[in-house]
């Protein structure tokens, strides 16, 4: 098959598949990604068990709120993206969550003191100075975030060369948390191998992972996807590199 035409089925096929919620299971068999080596499911579960009130913001499709073996007695979740409310809503139901729709960067809708517990895996930007305000005196904050200058080597791929990133450095996002009255008890950083084994995997996961080439179309960027699936055919699968940290605060 023409090496162009393979790459337009492959990149038509995952145009057309769904990137609602914030699972990955499309891409099975077709990309891989180290996970962190501290399993933040595993420590969302574990603050979970002790808490008797918690909020998930950011829940995407609720999938990682979903798996916790023990809800509290008052588990609430915020999502900002339309679509992955009502996913949210669905997935959540079987552990008593209650989904609440929120505006992408608008005050968190709760009391003050509201929670014991606040978690959040890979949110859009962490608001500290209303992290801080829901929290109980004594509470936790635990959350999973997405590094400085991560997946850049796809970025680069599509877009060409890049700056230095200035945001999202775990340092960072522990000073900001220190501001809002909040004690930083725990800050680790990972570098994890991502793999992609063909140009459909790529087309997909830009159209999930907007950060990753804002403003991401098939149409702006086909010549530049053309161009990866041939060096994929080439040379193998495309690896780049995600950046993740963990910080764990607690209120004062």
């Amino acid at each position: 098959m023409n090496v162009d035409r393979a790459a337009e089925e492959l990149i038509a096929e995952a145009a057309a598949a769904p990137v609602d919620g914030w699972g990955f299971g499309w891409l099975a068999g077709r990309a891989t990604e180290e996970r962190p080596p501290w399993g933040y499911a595993r420590l969302i579960g574990e603050r979970m068990a002790r808490a008797d009130s918690a909020l998930d913001v950011d829940t995407g499709g609720g999938e990682v709120l979903a798996e916790v073996p023990h809800a509290p007695k008052l588990l609430t979740a915020t999502e900002a993206w339309p679509p992955n409310v009502e996913v949210a809503r669905r997935t959540l139901r079987r552990v008593g969550a209650t989904v609440v729709a929120v505006a992408q960067d608008a005050p968190l809708p709760f009391r003050d003191g509201s929670f014991d517990l606040v978690v959040s895996r890979h949110p859009v930007r962490t608001d500290w100075a209303q992290t801080a305000r829901v929290l109980r005196p004594g509470g936790t904050f635990l959350s999973q975030q997405i590094g400085a200058g991560t997946m850049r080597e796809l970025s680069e791929a599509i877009l060409g060369p890049l700056p230095p990133p200035t945001q999202r450095h775990p340092e960072h996002a522990a000073a900001a948390a220190e501001a809002a009255g909040l004690r930083v008890v725990d800050l680790r950083h990972a570098t994890l191998r991502a793999v992609f084994s063909d140009i459909g995997a790529v087309v997909w996961f830009l159209r999930k992972v907007i950060w990753t080439v804002p403003g991401f179309t098939v149409d702006r960027y086909r010549e530049q996807l053309r161009n990866l699936h041939r060096h994929i055919v080439d040379e193998g699968p495309f690896v780049a590199h995600a950046q993740r940290f963990l910080i764990e605060a607690t209120r004062c």
